[in-house]
């Protein structure tokens, strides 16, 4: 059976708030030798992907919204524990996302899916301000900074604690990186804000994480923080 297939049919369970069915679901995909990553990154990723952009679009009631978004986050959890965890890498991350329910249910995807690569998370939630964020990672120095699955108005906040970052040198070797949220709905918005890395899915957030850095000359920060200072003083 198909992952689009797979993907349809959970999507029904999880707008009906068939609790049963979903574990029902879970159990035959087990049977099927479907792994927990695969679960996660195939099947609960494009479906939480669905349930957003219907929602977005006001295709989809609150309730139905609500159901299928708190029973998807059950069976991720339930998933998560059944995660063949790699030996530790040494690389730490502190993470955080947007401040609604499913902001969260995305990030904890991608967290999960991190330590399972090896990566030692910190994930903090949502709803934060930005001067607590960077406070802490200024104390704990974490290796990256993942900023997943934020919301529009998480903004200008996010932009005005990466030029923090930078400007005071904060965490000289702390890699920020983004995705999901905000950052897959506008193109080119991570490399605007500052971010090295982004990726648009939990699955490619680890690969991308793995990768080399994209060099930012010290120059392009100064002048982007120059202009965003200019502006804010026009």
């Amino acid at each position: 059976m198909s992952h689009e297939h797979l993907v349809d049919r959970l999507f029904e369970i999880l707008i009906s708030g068939d609790r049963n069915a979903a574990r029902a679901f879970v159990a035959e995909a087990n049977r099927q030798g479907i792994s927990a990553e695969s679960l996660i990154s195939d099947i609960y990723w494009p479906t939480y992907e669905m349930i957003e952009r219907l929602y977005r679009k006001d295709q989809m009631t609150a309730i139905a919204h609500n159901l299928s978004t708190r029973l998807l986050r059950v069976l991720v959890d339930q998933t998560a524990q059944r995660l063949n965890v790699a030996a530790p890498l040494g690389s730490s991350v502190f993470a955080v996302c947007g401040p609604n329910d499913p902001d969260e249910l995305a990030a904890q995807m991608a967290v999960d899916l991190l330590e399972a690569r090896g990566f030692t998370v910190s994930f903090a939630g949502g709803g934060i301000a930005s001067d607590e964020i960077l406070a802490q990672v200024q104390e704990s120095r974490p290796d990256y900074l993942l900023l997943f699955a934020s919301a529009p108005g998480d903004l200008p906040g996010i932009r005005s604690m990466i030029d923090q970052i930078r400007e005071i040198g904060a965490v000289r070797k702390m890699r920020v990186v983004v995705g999901g949220g905000v950052f897959n709905r506008a193109q080119g918005l991570a490399e605007e804000i500052g971010a090295e890395s982004w990726a648009s899915s939990p699955r490619d957030l680890a690969d991308v994480m793995l990768a080399p850095p994209v060099p930012r000359s010290v120059e392009s920060v100064a002048q982007n923080s120059a202009k965003k200072r200019r502006a804010k003083a026009a």
